[in-house]
C-alpha cells in the first residue's frame, strides 16, 4: 500500500496548510505555508520562517537552526492526516531523528524573512486498516534554490485507546501536570545561548557538564499545548543548550544532530541532561554526546556537531 491506495484528496497543487494539521493551537506558531504531492509517498511542502522570532532568535547573522527542527516537526502530523489517512487524536511518537544543514544557507539577510521548501519521501510506511502507523522521512531543505539541510525521521502512530493503555495513569494529562516536580532554578543564559533566563531549559548542578532539565509548562512555546510528558523540541532545546554550554565562550553553531527517543521523558521526577565531547567528526566540526536520564535510566541520547559562528 502507498499513499496513492489511500481514498484521501491529496493535491497536486500547492494548496494552504491548515493550522489544525500541525498540532499547534498558536496559528502564528505554524511555520508551513501550503503543500502538495508530486509524486508516489512524495510531497513538496513550503514554509515561511519569520524575519524575528521570540523563541528562536537570530544570533551572528543567522537564523536559529531549531527553526528547522520545528519546521519538519510539523511536516509529520501534516503527512500523517492528510496524506495517510490518521485521523486526529491518534498519538505520533518520534523515534529518531536527525539533520545536517550548511550553516551559510542560515543567514539572514531579508525584511521578510526566509521562504523554505522541502522535498519529502515517505518509505517504509507500515500499515494497519488502512491506516499509517509508522513512516520513515527523508527531507531536503532548500532555501531560494540552494541546498539547506538533509533530514531523515522515523516516527509510529498511535491509536488513542492503544496510547492510553500504554501510558496507564501517564495518560492523564491533567493528573502528569499536577505531579511536576518544582521548576528548578535557570542556568546562566549567556552561557546556554540565550537572551532571556524564560527561555533557558537547564538548571545547573554540582557536577561539571550535568543539568537538571527545567519543564516549564507555562512556556508559550515549548507548551503551545498541555501535554502528558517532555515534548520532543524541549529535549531538542536543552541539547544544543547543553552542547553550546560545553563550547562557552567559544560562540558556536549547531550545524547537525542526531537523536534517539528511547523512552518518555515524565513530569513526574527530575530529568538528568549530561553532555561529553567527542573526537571531532572527519569535517573538522566539534561534537558533543548529550543524554537524558530519568530513575536511572538512560531516555534520550543526541550527537551534535558545532561549527564556528560567523563574525557579526
Amino acid at each position: 500500500m502507498s499513499s496513492t491506495d489511500l481514498a484521501l484528496d491529496r493535491p497536486t497543487v500547492p494548496v494552504p496548510v491548515p493550522v489544525a494539521y500541525t498540532h499547534k493551537s498558536d496559528p502564528a506558531e505554524v511555520l508551513l505555508s501550503t503543500w502538495c504531492q508530486v509524486g508516489e509517498d512524495r510531497f513538496v511542502v513550503t514554509a515561511r520562517w519569520p524575519e524575528t522570532h521570540g523563541f528562536y532568535l537570530t544570533r551572528f547573522g543567522l537564523y536559529d537552526p531549531l527553526l528547522l527542527s520545528e519546521t519538519v516537526r510539523q511536516t509529520l502530523p501534516l503527512l500523517a492526516h492528510a496524506a495517510y489517512g490518521v485521523p486526529f487524536g491518534h498519538q505520533l511518537l518520534w523515534k529518531d531523528f536527525g539533520w545536517d544543514l550548511d550553516p551559510a544557507a542560515l543567514r539572514a539577510d531579508g525584511e521578510k524573512g526566509a521562504a523554505v521548501e522541502l522535498r519529502l519521501t515517505c518509505s517504509d510506511v507500515k500499515y494497519r486498516k488502512g491506516r499509517a502507523t509508522a513512516i520513515t522521512l527523508s527531507v531536503e531543505a532548500l532555501r531560494d534554490g540552494e541546498r539547506l539541510a538533509h533530514a531523515r525521521t522515523r516516527f509510529t502512530i498511535q491509536e488513542r485507546a492503544v496510547y492510553e493503555r500504554l501510558r496507564g495513569r501517564y495518560a492523564d494529562i491533567a493528573s502528569a501536570n499536577a505531579r511536576a516536580v518544582p521548576l528548578p532554578p535557570p542556568a546562566p543564559a549567556q552561557a546556554m545561548g540565550r537572551e532571556s533566563f524564560q527561555d533557558v531549559v537547564l538548571s545547573c548542578t554540582d557536577v561539571p557538564h550535568r543539568w537538571q532539565l527545567r519543564t516549564d509548562t507555562s512556556h508559550p512555546i515549548l507548551f503551545d499545548h498541555p501535554v502528558d510528558h517532555v515534548p520532543g523540541m524541549l529535549l531538542l532545546e536543552a541539547v544544543r543548550q547543553a552542547a553550546q554550554a560545553i563550547a562557552h565562550p567559544r560562540p558556536t553553531v549547531v550545524v547537525g544532530m542526531h537523536s534517539d527517543f528511547v523512552r518518555y521523558a515524565e513530569f513526574d521526577a527530575p530529568c538528568w541532561i549530561t553532555a561529553k565531547p567527542l573526537p571531532d567528526d572527519v569535517e573538522g566540526r566539534r561534537r558533543v554526546l548529550v543524554s537524558a536520564h530519568q530513575h536511572e535510566e538512560e531516555i534520550f541520547t543526541s550527537v551534535v556537531a558545532l561549527g564556528e559562528a560567523p563574525a557579526e
